[in-house]
């Protein structure tokens, strides 16, 4: 069987269980198969796969047909235009998260000081993608990423020094801002918001496979944003902002919590290429 009838009967197969872009993550498992870029595969179709390969191609494909996601089988997704190390201790990044990355860059550009630049704390880094992304983007930065698990930790500093910004990110470990040396221009946060009565519906992909300690965000879906909201004013600079993420429709009470949190604050909330309110950026008034 040829190269093209393999990848068809795996995109037929991944078709008729569910798994959308069915035809993409064929590819992807194949050429992760053969260790080939996409220009290689497409001028080889014809050919024959070897045995060897073949047979760890039906394993990687039986792992997504489990409903395994394809960024824990080939370890690699790309963000920001760059790519990342993923494990089952880290969430995948998610395209929608950019907005987020995009909304800290520009607000920390304008906060550089003299002789350095701004200080940004990404809370809950995860495998460290929006941390590396905000170093490699915002000249001068100083970066701290903080997590509370010791295993994406160490994904998110291995992301570092692949991208050549481990000595500008330093990593910590703990809750929320508690473990920050010192004041932040900007506070970066794509925390648990999931609430947990949705938790039994999500897709099996997030509730078999990703940690739900980096989803689960409680009755409604706000605890962790709720105590990162309370604590932030202590933790910033004089005119630092908030970068948040959060789920669909939550925006009404993360824009309460912040008023509460940050009286007489501008608030802007953002919306991603779905159209769906995605962002708060928290920022002292002119």
């Amino acid at each position: 069987m040829s190269l093209a009838a393999t990848l068809a009967s795996a995109r037929r197969r991944l078709a008729a269980a569910g798994v959308e872009d069915a035809g993409l993550e064929a590819e992807v498992l194949l050429r992760h198969t053969l260790g080939w870029s996409r220009e290689q595969l497409l001028a080889r179709l014809e050919e024959e796969p070897p045995p060897e390969p073949l047979c760890r191609f039906e394993e990687f494909l039986a792992r997504r047909l489990a409903h395994e996601p394809v960024a824990y089988i080939t370890g690699h997704r790309e963000f920001f235009g760059l790519d990342f190390e993923v494990t089952p201790a880290t969430l995948v990044p998610r395209p929608e998260t950019e907005l987020l990355v995009e909304a800290a860059i520009e607000v920390a550009k304008p906060r550089g000081r003299i002789r350095r630049g701004p200080v940004i704390a990404d809370v809950g880094t995860g495998c460290g993608a929006i941390a590396v992304a905000l170093a490699l983007n915002v000249p001068r930065s100083d970066v701290y990423a903080v997590d509370t698990s010791a295993e994406a930790l160490a994904v998110a500093e291995r992301n570092a020094e692949r991208h050549g910004v481990a000595s500008r990110i330093l990593f910590y470990r703990g809750d929320l801002l508690s473990p920050l040396p010192e004041f932040a221009d900007v506070l970066v946060a794509n925390l648990p918001y999931v609430p947990t009565s949705e938790w039994e519906r999500l897709p099996p992909e997030l509730r078999e496979h990703e940690p739900r300690t980096a989803l689960d965000g409680g009755p409604d879906g706000l605890d962790v944003i709720r105590r990162f909201l309370g604590e932030a004013p202590r933790y910033l600079r004089p005119r630092g902002c908030v970068c948040l993420e959060f789920g669909f429709g939550q925006a009404g009470a993360v824009k309460d919590a912040a008023r509460r949190h940050f009286p007489g604050h501008a608030l802007e909330v953002r919306r991603d290429l779905a159209g769906i309110e995605r962002v708060l950026i928290v920022s002292p008034r002119e």
